[in-house]
């Protein structure tokens, strides 16, 4: 069965408007699937379908729709209620913040939660009995190596990110034998625009066109991804993620919360503008 055959006629890909969406959004077209995108800024997406449109020929839909907002997912599924979606792509849920918990409003982590959990949890929900009743199809949630243990700045980013890896390990365990391939992308550094410009705030990079020291890019994020599609439920992505992971298996929960603070405050403490 071809890629299209089985996750086709389309996909739609959450937080498709740049970095790991959109070149997820661009393989998936490449491969024959027409792609909905969906992020918050309509010009932008309006600019990757257009792209996405002209390189491989495959139809496009946008969807501009902010996912903190209270239902969300209820627009996403009415907008897209003439498709069929045979693969679902969860991208969204980035924190740009990266501040402490307690000097930022209660609403920011508050939209985290919404926009990591309930709202891919809605969505799977919605689609995923389709998928079944035909028997083939695919979801795929990007989480994060801050979902491993706890860390500061990241108390709801971090708490929402674990709740997505077990969340679809789960999701998994239910729908792997129906013909479903469920996996959960645990990412670590990855080049994307948001990095860059965070980084670029605190002053880590020159420029928001410098590439990040040691960062994945986000095309090597997507190449892991569907080599390994059919290789759930968890899939952590680069030799550096994957190493970090061996060797924080290797000790106790509370040193690997020490070793995660620690290299934060290595990496980020002395940019930080609050100290």
């Amino acid at each position: 069965m071809s890629f299209a055959d089985k996750y086709g006629p389309w996909a739609l890909v959450a937080g498709a408007s740049d970095g790991v969406g959109a070149a997820f959004a661009e393989r998936i077209a490449r491969d024959g699937v027409n792609v909905v995108l969906l992020a918050r800024r309509q010009h932008v997406l309006d600019q990757v379908a257009a792209g996405i449109g002209k390189r491989t020929g495959t139809q496009t839909r946008t969807l501009a729709i902010d996912l903190a907002q209270a239902g969300a997912a209820q627009v996403v599924a009415d907008a897209t209620q003439d498709l069929d979606i045979g693969l679902l792509v969860y991208c969204a849920g980035a924190d740009p913040r990266f501040e402490s918990f307690l000097t930022s409003p209660v609403t920011a982590a508050e939209s985290l939660v919404q926009r990591n959990c309930v709202v891919p949890m809605q969505l799977c929900h919605h689609y995923a009995p389709a998928m079944v009743r035909r028997g083939r199809g695919g979801i795929v949630i990007v989480g994060s190596g801050a979902g491993l243990a706890g860390a500061p700045n990241m108390v709801a980013y971090g708490a929402s990110k674990a709740f997505d890896m077990v969340f679809t390990e789960a999701l998994w365990a239910e729908l792997h034998d129906k013909g479903i391939d469920v996996l959960g992308l645990i990412l670590g550094k990855t080049d994307t625009p948001a990095l860059r410009r965070l980084e670029h705030h605190r002053g880590v990079l020159a420029s928001e066109n410098e590439i990040p020291t040691d960062a994945t890019p986000a095309d090597d994020v997507v190449t892991e991804a569907f080599d390994n599609l059919t290789n759930g439920p968890t899939w952590m992505v680069g030799e550096q993620m994957r190493a970090a992971v061996q060797m924080m298996g290797s000790i106790s929960r509370n040193d690997a919360v020490k070793f995660i603070t620690q290299a934060s405050a290595d990496t980020m403490s002395r940019h930080d503008p609050l100290e």
